[in-house]
Order: C-alpha cells, then sequence, then structure tokens
C-alpha cells in the first residue's frame, strides 16, 4: 500500500506524520517505518530525498524554493510500495489513498511567516490553499475515490495523526470538498 500525505506548506503533513510513526513506531525501532493495519510501511519525507539527493532542476531565487525533478523523484520512488508519502509534491505520484491536510488560509499565512517565510509567499500559499489547488490536483490524478480531506486548522497533531491512521487502515471514507475556505478570497 502507498499512501499520500499531501497539501499546502504549513497545514502540518511533516508533523503529523512524524506523530504517527512515532506513536506507532515499536518502542526498540526508529520512526522511519512503521506497521498499522496489516501493513508495515516506511515513511518518505519527499522533500528530503529531494534536497538530500539533489533532485532538482533549478533554485528559484524568487520563491526562495528548489524547483523538483518530478521525472527524477518519480525514479526514486519507482519500487517504493508499502510506504507512507509525505509532501505538497506526494500526490503528483502514484499512490492508493491520498490524504490531503488543509488548513484555513489565514491560519496557514500565521504558520508560515512564524517559521520564516516571506510574507509575499505565506500570501501565495494562503491564496492557493482558498483555491483548493492541491486538493483539485489531487482529485484530478487519483479520482474521488482516493482522496480523504483532513483539515488541520484546529486540531492537535495527534488528532490529525489519529485521522490519517483512520486512512492508512481504511477506517475512514473518501472525503473531497467537504472543506471549503473560499471566504478568505472575498
Amino acid at each position: 500500500m502507498r499512501v499520500a500525505v499531501t497539501g499546502t506548506p504549513g497545514t502540518g503533513k511533516t508533523t503529523a506524520t512524524n506523530a504517527l510513526a512515532t506513536r506507532v513506531a515499536e518502542e526498540d525501532s526508529a520512526a522511519d517505518s512503521f506497521s498499522i493495519g496489516d501493513s508495515t510501511l516506511e515513511v518518505v519525507h519527499l522533500n528530503d530525498v529531494l534536497e538530500d539527493e539533489a533532485l532538482y532542476t533549478e533554485v528559484d531565487e524568487d520563491r526562495q524554493s528548489k524547483v523538483a525533478d518530478m521525472d527524477a523523484l518519480g525514479e526514486w520512488l519507482e519500487g517504493t510500495d508499502d510506504a507512507l508519502i509525505e509532501s505538497h509534491l506526494a500526490h503528483h505520484f502514484d499512490a492508493d489513498r491520498v490524504a490531503v491536510l488543509r488548513c484555513e488560509p489565514e491560519t496557514l499565512e500565521t504558520r508560515l511567516t512564524e517559521r520564516g517565510e516571506t510574507a509575499e509567499k505565506a500570501s501565495e500559499n494562503a491564496e492557493s490553499e482558498a483555491l483548493d489547488v492541491i486538493l483539485g490536483e489531487a482529485v484530478d490524478r487519483h479520482g474521488l475515490e482516493s482522496v480523504y480531506e483532513i483539515d488541520t486548522t484546529n486540531r492537535t497533531p495527534e488528532a490529525v495523526a489519529d485521522a490519517l491512521e483512520a486512512v492508512v487502515i481504511g477506517e475512514r471514507e473518501p472525503s473531497a470538498g467537504d472543506v471549503d475556505f473560499m471566504g478568505y478570497l472575498a
């Protein structure tokens, strides 16, 4: 099984994924893989792979970010079948289930600026969140039957990890379009 955990930067993907992996990993093992339900899943932080393996084509100085080499990332992921893949890019690759983490845009903007992003980049990401950009891309690629929307706005990382666990073990029904942040743009 391959589960993608995706969402706009700042929605809590890394934090929730780490909380889930740490909680369900055996005490004597690292949280780089964990057993859940009938599966043992490797945790892949795709942004770390992009950085560590230099799988980017250029650095966008205006956005202060690396431009991912999507073909190279796809090749790197080949053969990674039992995995929880976390990144704002994860939905671009094959997955059995896609959890799209969402966050109210004003809260998202605050989170991003507090972690050092520029006001312009934080605003751009908040607008992207309001427009459902990543959700739309996930549904286009994987279909409504494989996408699970999780609003992280007022949830603790542990509560988001609970929701992710329900997605992984199949105790949650697919949902897309339940979260609406269009009012942010008004």
